[in-house]
């Protein structure tokens, strides 16, 4: 008798373990589902890489596939320059050190070109691109012009080497992967571009390299 009660017992907490085991396996399977289902998980890889997924997959263009990273950097471009250019003309007015006012020449020499591109790229490929900055990019615009004399110009070196620093990973990742060749070209010139903006605004000695991951 004893012995049938030791083997009942011993049925029963092995059917008790697989009841949790298996309900721990369908609340794991019921948590995963939804985000491979709705794309989830590619939102994550996208906001991981710098970049934010319209939704829309990839699209067929006369200059090749246009994938959703791809549409995000022309949109990108195009955002840069609605802060940049304002803020490389404000350092060129303000700036009271020659290296200020050499980098806020360099950003409205670059941007200029880089914003043309941008909107010729949007219209050939059926981009729809912003035409005011952020509010985060106002923000800086307004900090910016509130600063005073060594402050603003720091500030200013801060703020825009930051900006470029955060970008420069997304260049490379699509100039790399992308299959459309006008995007190509576009990423091509713009990795130059903010290289550039990266080197006089490093050249102005004002830089907090502190603050760069803030």
């Amino acid at each position: 008798m004893w012995a049938l009660l030791v083997r009942y017992l011993a049925s029963a907490r092995a059917l008790g373990t697989l009841l949790v085991a298996g309900s721990l396996l369908a609340t794991l399977v019921a948590l995963l589902l939804p985000l491979e289902t709705f794309g989830g998980a590619r939102s994550l890889d996208a906001a991981r890489e710098g970049w934010e997924d319209d939704g829309r997959g990839t699209l067929s263009t006369p200059y090749g596939p246009l994938s959703a990273r791809d549409r995000d950097f022309v949109r990108k471009v195009r955002l840069a320059g609605l802060w940049e250019l304002p803020a490389g003309r404000q350092a060129q007015e303000r700036g009271n050190r020659a290296s200020v006012r050499k980098a806020g020449s360099h950003l409205v020499e670059g941007h200029t070109e880089l914003d043309r591109r941008a909107v010729r790229a949007g219209r050939a490929l059926g981009i729809d691109l912003p035409n005011q900055p952020t509010a985060q990019q106002r923000g800086w615009l307004g900090r910016m012009a509130r600063a005073k004399g060594d402050a603003y110009e720091r500030c200013f070196a801060t703020l825009l080497r930051r900006a470029h620093g955060k970008v420069f990973a997304l260049i490379g990742l699509v100039r790399d992967k992308t299959r459309n060749t006008m995007v190509r070209s576009l990423a091509t010139r713009t990795n130059a571009v903010v290289l550039d903006h990266i080197t006089v605004l490093e050249d102005t000695g004002l830089v907090d390299f502190g603050a760069l991951d803030g």
